[in-house]
This record gives structure tokens, sequence and C-alpha cells, in this order.
């Protein structure tokens, strides 16, 4: 029985269709075998796609870290939930199966159950590893956007204490006192700007001799 065409037993019939095969020789016992292990393998391609997606994320984390990534890494935890949540019953479904003790199952066919079981061990451990990753790879996003809003926040604070002096300075020729003699210098102005924009000017390259931008 399937809901839609195509599925993963493709290879189990072919099989059947093998006249020579041991599907045909052995029983409904070693059929059920055959189509969970399909399933298994299945899980294993889909894992595997996972994994080439981890290793995509990573590369974009490098280069840039935006929030079309962020939403694939959600995506991604969402997804390895629910393969654990469909993956879990099958476990405990094929436990059963390989220390049954049913007339159904032949004691030559339980071997092949103890595989597949193996086989969703090795599966869960994997899911989990991967799980990991991409909580990690989510840490590291956060650690890069804190880096990206803490180097914004250093470049503008370097730049308002640049523009402190001569804020100073203007702040104070500003106050419109009438006995000011600056006031009538001839060269006043330029001066008071070549001031300023020399304070500027080493204000940078001390800031550059110490790394800060």
């Amino acid at each position: 029985f399937q809901e839609r065409k195509g599925d993963v037993f493709g290879a189990v019939r072919k099989r059947l269709e093998n006249d020579k095969g041991r599907m045909r020789k052995l029983g409904s016992d070693f059929l059920a075998y055959a189509l969970i292990d399909a399933i298994v393998d299945n899980y294993f391609i889909v894992l595997e796609n996972v994994g080439e997606e981890i290793d995509r994320i990573e590369d974009k984390l490098i280069v840039n870290p935006n929030s079309s990534v962020l939403k694939t890494i959600h995506k991604l935890k969402k997804e390895m939930i629910l393969v654990l949540k469909s993956v879990w019953p099958l476990r405990e479904v094929i436990g059963n199966l390989k220390i049954s003790e049913s007339t159904c199952i032949e004691r030559s066919t339980s071997i092949y159950f103890r595989d597949i079981y193996e086989h969703v061990l090795q599966f869960i451990d994997a899911v989990e590893i991967y799980r990991d990753m991409i909580s990690g790879q989510l840490d590291i996003y956060l650690s890069s956007i804190n880096n990206k809003m803490n180097d914004i926040m250093k470049f503008l604070t370097i730049i308002a204490t640049i523009f402190i002096p001569p804020t100073f300075i203007a702040g104070i020729y500003g106050m419109n006192f009438r006995y000011m003699p600056e006031y009538h210098w001839r060269f006043g102005y330029p001066l008071i700007l070549g001031v300023m924009v020399i304070i500027m000017v080493i204000m940078v390259i001390y800031f550059k001799r110490k790394k800060w931008f």
C-alpha cells in the first residue's frame, strides 16, 4: 500500500522480479526485513543531503553570515527533530523484532533484523552529531553578528571621538562674547580650521598605530 506514486521500494520490487533471488525463496519475514531495510537506507540518503547542506552553511558563515543563513539553520534544526521523532519508533519496532520469539520470524532472518537495528543506532548517532554541528553553527552565526555590531560601534565611537576636539573648539568660538581677541585676527578663521584638521589627523594616525581600525 502506498499513498502516492513513487517510493523507496523500487529495489525491493526488482529483487522480487528476479526469480533466482533470495526474496522469492525466503518467507514473508525476509520481505519485511527488505522493506524496512529500504526505509533505513533512505534515511541515510536524507542524512547525506543534510550533511551537504551543513557544509554549504559553513561556507556562507565564513563569507556572508546573513539572515537567510539563520533561517536555513533553524530549518535544519526542525528537520533533525522531525527525523528523530520518526526514527525512534522504528528503532523500538526493530528492537522488538530482533529479539522476537514469534514463529513468524525465522531465526536465520532475525540476524538481518539485528543488522538493521545497528544501522538505525548509527543513524541516530549521526543525527545527534549533526544536531550538535547545527547548534555550533548557530553559535558561530550569533558570534559573527555580535562581532559585526562591535566593529560598527567601534567605528562610530572612533568617528565621534575624532570630532570631539573640533566640536569643542567650535563651541568656544561660538559663544559670541564681545571681547575675544581672535575675532579680530586676519587669519583667525583659517588658523582655527587648520588646528581642527591637524588635531583630527593626529588622532587618526594615533588610532591607526594602535590598530583600533
